[in-house]
């Protein structure tokens, strides 16, 4: 089975006026809190969006973040079973680390996280629990 899409960002340099816009623009609702990583958004300005709250219940799981200093960008995130592997694999198939596995020292069952741009430069995420 092919590893799925499990996660999508949007981040900028203003992320509360980004969930105000999709927030208005598609009815998402978010619980802010901080990111996995630094590398995704600042502390504090994460707003998460639960899939199973849009539309028919059966979205995936979303958020928005950044802050000043952030690139605008828009990433996905695949569900792998080694973060590290994924990484060296994307790596070894002509990508480059961007960062991760992140949090450092992660705790065994915990999301792990990290990305990735592929040969043409789009950005990727893969996402994972830590064994």
């Amino acid at each position: 089975m092919a590893d799925p899409v499990v996660h999508f960002e949007i981040i900028g340099t203003d992320p509360t006026k980004l969930r105000e816009y999709y927030g208005e623009l598609f009815g998402w609702e978010f619980g802010v809190g901080d990111a996995s990583s630094l590398e995704v958004s600042e502390p504090g300005n994460y707003g998460f969006v639960d899939g199973t709250t849009t539309g028919d219940g059966n979205g995936i799981n979303g958020g928005i973040g950044g802050g000043d200093g952030y690139r605008p960008r828009v990433v996905f995130y695949v569900d792998v079973p080694d973060v590290e592997a994924a990484l060296r694999k994307a790596e070894s198939l002509g990508g480059t680390r961007r960062f991760g596995p992140e949090p450092k020292g992660a705790k065994k069952g915990e999301l792990v996280v990290g990305q990735f741009t592929d040969p043409e430069g789009n950005l990727v995420g893969v996402a994972g629990l830590s064994s």
